[in-house]
């Protein structure tokens, strides 16, 4: 009949699916951290998504779960790491190394003490991860005593009160080691004492390592005083479920005791209280512990009727047990995280995805930019190429009629035997040639070098038209003769004009002025006649000279437009008939050039 029960009891735990009781507060704390790590996500909160890792990290470590602490750990870590978070990077490590060492992954757990130690911030940061290092890896106690003493002061100094427990409790197990057992059962009290304000979860281990720690030595009493002590905390009296587990725990240690009917009234005391609060698998435990101390004394009644009265109220045990909802909220709760943890994952794929494309469409921009300046500045090159060698070109053109008249003059003074004006004439000829051809590799000479050559063509045309006009060249003295440049033979097609269509009409002798001022920074050049001027100059012209190019004026033109462009100059010229008397005036001005 008990064998029935037995097995109809463990058949409706196996097909419930009951997992381990949680209080409320786990899944209050579950949905917050699910909640953080939701809005960091939304907001692409890398940094807050890290925090939530670490908030739910710490949340798994209270509860004792290590592994999933040191899981989401990492995950935090890694996110540090990126954002180059120093600070959290250093807490996150040393987090990482506790949650390796609960694990008993020593070697890990010592390798990250030891990165700790490095990134640390703080002087003190660094002494206690060097300590925990330390303390893991000496291979004797008084290394590992060093170690920790020093961890111990450091927390008394700085009232680190959650690492001063931990190191008292870790100096504790050294002198268990060392067989010292007052000052093991000290420490424990001492790391007990502080962690039960601050942290309760590891109050609660470090009392269950004293009550250990007693009974291993055989001191049952103090075990119990040990244990009747923390069911008197508040941590403990207002959670029901650990405080069954607690009196279980009680019960145990009078088992050992060899106690067993204060062991049946503890246990019946959890058992009762198992079933008022709905804690289904505490209150099981309690009816398999009193069915075994009843098989040890024989009482096979007392068991049936425990399993009969655990049967029977079973369905109101099970309706007040939160248990299943709870760890159902915390499994969805949890596959949440999960799937929160997936969209980031996307998100940050697509992000850098798009950085991808992003990157390659600004490199393909700046190639392409850099492709179209390369090919502009080319094109740039080839055209001021261009109009060098087109400006080179008119340079070195003079007006063939010019040149076509002055043959006929050398002619006019050989057919009439005078050879001698022939010679002088010729000799002025070919030393203009000369200063022109010379002066055609560069876009500006010297300005002296320039009045020569324009003082030896008006010295020509004097020779060729000697009845029909005098001139004069007026220079101001504020130049520098050497050091200015201007452009070469740009003036001289202004003077050809002068003389060939207006001077060689007038009836009597005229008059051509030639004059070079400053004028702020600028070169001012004008040439002033009294010829027939502009337009009677072209009423006196046939129809064979009207429809033929001039080439000396468009030249000039043409040199005018190709020095405004390339060398950025402001060339203006200007040519009008004189209002009062007959007469062209010629004025032109551009910036002075120095060398």
């Amino acid at each position: 009949m008990k064998l029935i029960f037995k097995i109809l009891f463990i058949f409706i735990l196996a097909a419930g699916n009951f997992c381990t009781a949680q209080d409320s507060t786990r899944v209050t704390q579950a949905y917050k951290s699910a909640a953080r790590l939701k809005k960091a996500v939304d907001n692409n909160d890398n940094k807050g998504v890290a925090d939530s890792y670490v908030g739910i990290a710490n949340d798994y470590y209270n509860q004792g779960n290590y592994a999933k602490s040191e899981e989401f750990l990492a995950k935090a870590r890694a996110i540090y790491k990126n954002l180059n978070d120093k600070k959290n990077l250093e807490s996150v490590t040393r987090r990482i190394a506790q949650s390796q060492e609960k694990q008993n992954k020593i070697t890990p757990a010592i390798s990250n003490y030891n990165r700790a130690a490095e990134i640390s911030y703080s002087e003190k940061n660094r002494a206690v991860n060097t300590n925990d290092a330390a303390r893991l890896s000496s291979p004797n106690a008084e290394q590992k005593v060093e170690a920790i003493q020093d961890n111990i002061n450091l927390g008394l100094k700085t009232k680190d009160k959650g690492d001063l427990a931990a190191s008292y409790s870790q100096m504790a197990e050294v002198n268990i080691q060392q067989k010292d057992i007052p000052r093991a059962e000290e420490n424990l009290n001492s790391a007990y004492a502080i962690s039960k304000k601050e942290a309760p979860q590891q109050a609660l281990e470090i009392n269950q390592k004293l009550t250990n720690f007693y009974v291993e030595n055989r001191n049952f009493d103090k075990a119990i005083e040990a244990k009747k002590k923390v069911l008197k905390e508040d941590f403990v009296k207002e959670n029901s479920q650990e405080k069954v587990n607690q009196i279980q725990e009680l019960a145990d240690i009078y088992i050992k005791k060899n106690d067993p009917e204060e062991a049946v009234v503890l246990l019946k005391n959890a058992y009762g209280i198992a079933l008022e609060k709905g804690h289904t698998l505490e209150a099981q435990k309690s009816v398999k512990r009193l069915d075994s101390l009843y098989s040890i004394t024989g009482n096979t009644e007392a068991s049936v009727s425990l399993y009969r009265d655990f049967l029977g109220k079973l369905p109101d045990i099970v309706s007040k047990d939160r248990s299943l909802i709870d760890n159902k909220i915390l499994e969805d709760t949890e596959q949440r995280i999960s799937q929160l943890e997936k969209e980031k994952e996307l998100k940050d794929q697509l992000i850098r995805k798009k950085n991808v494309f992003n990157s390659s469409l600004i490199g393909v921009l700046v190639v392409l930019t850099g492709l179209i300046i390369f090919i502009f500045r080319m094109l740039k090159k080839v055209q001021i190429k261009n109009k060098k060698i087109a400006l080179q070109s008119l340079r070195r053109e003079m007006n063939p009629h010019f040149i076509f008249n002055s043959l006929n003059s050398v002619n006019h003074f050989i057919s009439t035997n005078n050879e001698l004006e022939a010679n002088q004439y010729l000799t002025k000829f070919s030393k203009l040639m000369r200063g022109v051809m010379e002066n055609s590799a560069e876009d500006f000479i010297p300005f002296q070098q320039e009045l020569d050559l324009l003082q030896n063509y008006l010295a020509l045309e004097k020779t060729r038209f000697s009845d029909k006009f005098d001139y004069e060249i007026d220079v101001d003295e504020s130049l520098n003769m050497q050091n200015l440049k201007v452009p070469g033979m740009l003036v001289q097609p202004f003077l050809e004009n002068a003389v060939w269509h207006g001077l060689r009409y007038r009836s009597d002798k005229g008059f051509l002025k030639l004059s070079f001022e400053k004028e702020d920074q600028h070169l001012k050049i004008t040439i002033e006649d009294n010829g027939i001027g502009i337009e009677e100059s072209k009423k006196q012209k046939t129809h064979h000279q009207k429809t033929r190019e001039g080439r000396g004026m468009k030249n000039t033109l043409e040199r005018i437009k190709l020095l405004n462009d390339l060398y950025r100059q402001d060339i203006q010229c200007k040519v009008t008939d004189k209002k009062d008397e007959p007469g062209v005036l010629v004025q032109i001005s551009y910036k002075n050039i120095n060398v």
